[in-house]
């Protein structure tokens, strides 16, 4: 463990300017976002999590795959679009989506699939999280066991301490950078401080994670009356889905003139209703208690068992920012999943 003062933090964050590109929370109308920062003062008061989360940095909510170009004797250029990869460090992050960068990391940089524009926003990206110290009302990570200090994900865990940030490190770039001035060891004081956190937040935490129902036959949990009701006061508006930190589904489409195009992705969702749509005209998803469904089973269903984990972290945007306030630990809370 090392700790910093944050006076010194932050001049040294301020001298990583000339090198990197640096986006930060900064406060809005429309509360805090991750927006570039070039070195004047943050005001972090009140700062609980940004509105969006961190995966716009490595999967961009619109972006063009290739480009091409067709001559008057038919022949065809395509040309691969490359990602700005410029260093970029993110401070800020909240644990909960860090642990998203960790997930998102096994759909798209995974064993079986790497996607090139992922990686390499990926591989250039430097995160420096904050401990969270007062979660907000709809935050539930810790139900799903992640801890508000926890560093996984991170390159560098900061802990307010006061006057000074407590800082580990989860990655070897991290830890080189701490064994520096103006990092030093922590001293006792520091440390004892840290674990003194450390168990009020493992006293918080729940016991039980998934409903045990989720690990069943899928087609027992396919039926369930459940999904009669609970679809019944959502817009499929989307929101959920655009604001959550592992929410990953995209849509490829062409736009072309008569010469030349682009291919771009771009972010969809499985709450809208022409998601699944076929050409034919056939929908597997005709009505929102299908999309529901789906939209449940795949974060504490499908994903555990493709990646072995829940694709969900707990950060409670999708229950504050749900127009009909829909709240998705009631429905855990329904299948046997968390206290009551």
């Amino acid at each position: 463990m090392y700790e910093i003062l944050k006076d010194d933090f932050f001049l040294w964050l301020k001298g990583q300017l000339g090198q990197k590109e640096i986006l930060a929370p900064r406060l809005k109308e429309e509360g805090y976002l991750f927006l570039p920062w070039d070195g004047e003062e943050l005001e972090l008061t009140g700062y609980t999590n940004t509105l969006k989360p961190v995966k716009d940095a490595f999967f961009p909510q619109w972006e063009a795959l290739i480009r091409y170009r067709m001559d008057k004797g038919k022949s065809v250029q395509v040309m691969g679009e490359n990602p700005a990869t410029k260093p970029l460090i993110l401070f800020g992050v909240r644990p909960c989506d860090a642990r998203s960068i960790l997930l998102l990391d096994r759909v798209f940089n995974g064993p079986k699939y790497k996607d090139q524009h992922y990686r390499e926003r990926r591989e250039n990206t430097f995160v420096i999280s904050l401990a969270c110290s007062e979660p907000a009302s709809t935050c539930f990570c810790q139900d799903l066991g992640i801890s508000p200090l926890a560093k996984e994900g991170s390159d560098i865990l900061l802990v307010d301490l006061g006057d000074k940030f407590l800082a580990l490190a989860d990655t070897l770039e991290g830890e080189g950078i701490l064994q520096e001035r103006p990092f030093s060891p922590a001293t006792p004081g520091s440390m004892d401080k840290f674990q003194a956190l450390q168990g009020v937040s493992r006293q918080a935490a729940a016991a039980s994670l998934v409903p045990e129902i989720l690990s069943g036959e899928l087609s027992q949990v396919f039926v369930l009356p459940l999904w009669d009701e609970i679809h019944q006061k959502c817009l499929n508006c989307g929101v959920c889905t655009y604001l959550c930190p592992t929410c990953h589904c995209f849509d490829i489409s062409d736009e072309a003139t008569d010469t030349e195009g682009r291919r771009v992705r771009s972010w969809d969702s499985c709450m809208f209703g022409n998601f699944t749509q076929h050409g034919s005209g056939h929908n597997p998803r005709p009505t929102g208690k299908e999309r529901m469904r789906q939209r449940v089973l795949h974060k504490f269903k499908y994903f555990p068992e493709n990646y072995l984990a829940v694709a969900c972290v707990g950060c409670g945007r999708c229950v504050a920012k749900c127009p009909v306030n829909f709240d998705i630990r009631e429905v855990l809370k329904r299948l046997g999943g968390m206290p009551g």
